[in-house]
């Protein structure tokens, strides 16, 4: 079983709106989206947004394409969005590239700042190959890495959250944990995209989950 990890680059106008609203504004950080199930003229889709609600609220009212939205506010300056609305043909085209049979995409699917979108799929070797030549011509592809798909075990995250995950994935990649230690707190956060006391509290969250996980079980 192979997997593909690449970022995919879009001219502002290949862009969904929404992805783009995010790229033209320095309150927002990355949106990532946890699911989507796509129809014949729609898709639905379960997007978690770093920044404030009511600017999203207002170009949200604004889009022709949106046909349902909820957002539900959290504590820490974002929220998860809901939103049913009209596929467009750049929509299609992208989502096309990665609906190969037989090839699954992980999420989250990561909308960045920068304009480009980061995201994982697996499967067979043929079909992740289909997705990198089925990306449309006029966008870039930056495959980051590809291989055999080794997760780790399940048992080890699932009582993180999915941004817990990701801080405690950006400390261990950027060398946060290494001793001597390579990377700041600092860095960690430019790896998240958020500030260094949001960093912080992450990691310190997902510690105290897999220390209590750890000794849960008593000794060895």
């Amino acid at each position: 079983m192979r997997y593909l990890e690449v970022s995919v680059s879009q001219s502002p106008g290949e862009r969904n709106p929404m992805h783009q609203f995010v790229v033209e504004r320095d309150a927002y950080g990355p949106a990532r989206l946890l699911h989507r199930e796509a129809g014949e003229s729609t898709h639905a889709m379960l997007v978690h947004v770093e920044g404030p609600t009511e600017p999203y609220r207002e170009a949200l009212e604004a889009r022709e394409a949106v046909r349902a939205y909820e957002l539900s506010p959290c504590p820490d300056d974002s929220f998860y969005l809901y939103v049913r609305e009209a596929l467009t043909g750049e929509d299609r085209e992208f989502s096309a590239a990665f609906s190969q049979p037989g090839l699954l995409l992980l999420m989250p699917v990561e909308y960045r700042t920068d304009g480009t979108v980061h995201l994982t799929a697996v499967g067979p070797a043929g079909a992740v190959q289909a997705a990198v030549e089925d990306i449309p011509e006029t966008m870039g592809v930056e495959v980051v890495s590809v291989g055999e798909y080794a997760a780790g075990r399940v048992e080890a995250r699932q009582g993180l959250t999915q941004r817990q995950f990701e801080a405690a994935r950006a400390a261990v990649e950027t060398g946060y944990y290494r001793s001597p230690r390579e990377a700041t707190l600092s860095e960690v956060a430019d790896r998240l995209d958020c500030a260094t006391g949001t960093a912080g509290e992450l990691l310190r969250r997902a510690e105290r989950t897999v220390m209590a996980d750890l000794v849960s079980g008593g000794p060895f």
